[in-house]
């Protein structure tokens, strides 16, 4: 008997542990050189594992297991062909006497894969997203798995079905029941985080004790920014096929700001202060299984359009589960806009090793003095929290003032003046 060991493999620099999220083969069943046998679930992804050789699949751990970089994940018999593991599955039962009837037999039909029903990671977050089982879709990829193409039409057929007609109404109204507290439900349910859900409580735990973090509030006049993207809109997607946005205008307004401020863009590393000359701005994202932040590089280099380019692109990715590990590492400074959500003040939590993000809200029309009279204006309150170990309360403010006078003005912005 020839057994080849699987392994975890190393995923990653900073990923030491990972989850086995779902076997996508049986114990017991043959699998290809290539074949992709499990999925594992790290702190930034969802990956596939495929098996290193043809033969007998065995598994080791389990289903939930977390694993470090290393550890045994299955075994394969080598010494199985696929012909073997059809041919002898299990012992034939044992012939019934003459004397008895024998029953008849049903023709079934062909046994199906263990990877039948199953959705790939990003046919799994589609479904998830829009309330569709996975039971009610049927799985045109190898061996009849769900892929993603699978879900959109099964979304798609869902958007499309005819709305269930309502009851005709009845001549009297029923009376009214009134139940008791005991036919009230008080049923509890446990499941365990999910790795990303356990790495992101981690990770903002550390911030708020292991940092001085503190946060610095002002507001922002989006009128001229508003008169802007109304009057050039058309022109900006006729152009670029796609819209200019608010990130794109604030993104640009925060990284000529980094620039000017170093300080702000630095990061702590034991008694060092590191500083960049590039200004990687992180962009929270949320996703069904949480909060991602990867960061679009280099965006004082960029163009408005560029920024929004890599913006949709991060996104779709990060909702799709399919972003790279290398596009989720590094990053400067951080965006957040609770705004999208209808928050209208926030106290953002910084996203360690940087020293600071930016919280953007709902934008609000406020009753404003303007040149002492009271208008009517589109207003935004803005947020800095801040590592005060590297940043001085003076700096955020004036950062964040900056940043204010950019937006209130974006023709500075555009003339880099």
């Amino acid at each position: 008997m020839s057994v080849i060991e699987m392994r975890v493999p190393t995923i990653g620099e900073s990923i030491n542990e990972v989850t086995l999220s779902q076997w996508l083969k049986k114990d017991g069943e043959f699998v290809e050189r290539d074949e992709p046998i499990c999925e594992f679930e790290s702190d930034k992804a969802t990956l596939e594992f495929p098996a290193e050789a043809a033969g007998k699949l065995i598994y080791v751990a389990k289903e939930g297991d977390d694993l470090e970089i290393g550890a045994l994940v299955a075994k394969i018999d080598t010494s199985v062909s696929q012909e073997k593991s059809k041919d002898s599955p299990a012992p034939a039962p044992k012939a019934e006497p003459k004397e008895a009837p024998q029953p008849a037999v049903q023709e079934t039909a062909p046994s199906s894969s263990y990877a039948t029903g199953h959705p790939s990671p990003a046919a799994a977050k589609i479904l998830k997203e829009n309330d569709v089982p996975p039971a009610e879709v049927k799985g045109s990829g190898k061996d009849g798995r769900i892929t993603k193409e699978d879900a959109n039409k099964a979304v798609e057929a869902k958007k499309t079905a005819p709305a269930p007609q309502p009851e005709a109404k009845k001549d009297a109204p029923a009376p009214v029941v009134f139940r008791s507290s005991e036919s009230f439900s008080r049923a509890t349910s446990r499941k365990k985080m999910s790795r990303m859900r356990r790495t992101i409580a981690r990770r903002l735990v550390s911030a708020k004790n292991e940092t001085a973090m503190l946060t610095t509030f002002n507001e922002v006049d989006l009128t001229e920014v508003m008169a802007l993207r109304s009057k050039y809109q058309d022109k900006f997607v006729e152009k670029y096929g796609i819209k200019l946005g608010f990130m794109s205008l604030f993104a640009k307004a925060c990284a000529k700001v980094l620039l000017e401020m170093p300080d702000v863009n630095a990061q702590l590393d034991g008694e060092d202060l590191v500083y960049h000359e590039y200004v990687d701005i992180s962009i929270a994202i949320s996703t069904p299984n949480g909060l991602v932040v990867p960061p679009i590089h280099n965006v004082e280099s960029l163009s408005f359009a560029e920024i929004e380019y890599k913006l949709k692109e991060l996104a779709d990715k990060a909702r799709k589960g399919t972003l790279s590990l290398e596009e989720m590492q590094g990053g400067t400074f951080t965006i957040t806009n609770g705004g999208v959500f209808g928050s209208l003040m926030s106290t953002p939590i910084l996203n360690e090793p940087q020293s600071a993000i930016l919280g953007m809200h709902a934008i609000k029309e406020r009753a404003m003095v303007v040149n002492g009279k009271v208008e009517v204006r589109p207003m935004m309150y803005l947020a800095l929290s801040y590592d005060h170990r590297v940043i001085d309360g003076s700096s955020s403010v004036t950062f964040l003032v900056k940043v204010k006078e950019l937006l209130e003005d974006p023709v500075k912005l555009l003339l880099d003046i």
